[in-house]
């Protein structure tokens, strides 16, 4: 298993890379906020030589618009991952269904270059989801032992903690496979 950890604008523009292979970073959410730290941590990933990819906290209605505005603000590189964050947001709503299949699907037009990857917890996957739609893969949130969440469902991605900060493995053999799979998008 690959590590990795994802940012957002809670964490240092200077976290620790040793030992990682890949980081997301936050880039927006909705259609009006952008990590104001974005440059500086996507700088320190590729400063380190890490996978590196960009999530977008999906928000609903409006999704041709927040796709289009995370395609805008995301770095544009091939071989970078693009994820969708699909889960309740702070006024408790979240995108339906359809909603989180219309925005991986626009958002993979406008990136064809970019894996396009769903983030969700394991309750979403389990309970809220009804279309299995993932887009390129699935990253699950389900906080037990890394590598082992408690799904069926193929993942690319597993996030197994948040203490202190979100780490992630990944189910490839290498950092090179992990590469190559990212950049045959």
């Amino acid at each position: 298993m690959l590590r990795g950890i994802d940012v957002s604008s809670y964490q240092s523009s200077s976290y620790d890379t040793d030992g990682l292979s890949f980081v997301f970073v936050k880039a927006t959410e909705g259609r009006s906020y952008v990590n104001p730290r974005l440059a500086a941590q996507t700088k320190r990933a590729r400063d380190a030589g890490l996978v590196v990819g960009f999530y977008h906290f999906l928000w609903p209605g409006n999704l041709t618009a927040q796709a289009e505005y995370f395609a805008a603000k995301a770095p544009d590189r091939p071989g970078d991952i693009l994820a969708v964050d699909w889960e309740t947001t702070s006024e408790g709503t979240h995108a339906s269904n359809a909603q989180k299949d219309l925005f991986i699907r626009k958002l993979k037009d406008l990136r064809p270059n970019n894996q396009v990857v769903l983030y969700c917890n394991r309750n979403f996957w389990l309970n809220i989801d009804t279309t299995s739609y993932a887009g390129d893969g699935l990253w699950i949130a389900d906080y037990v032992s890394a590598g082992k969440p408690r799904i069926k469902a193929k993942w690319r991605f597993h996030q197994y903690t948040d203490d202190p900060l979100d780490k992630n493995v990944a189910d490839f053999g290498s950092k090179a496979a992990l590469r190559k799979w990212a950049e045959d998008a």
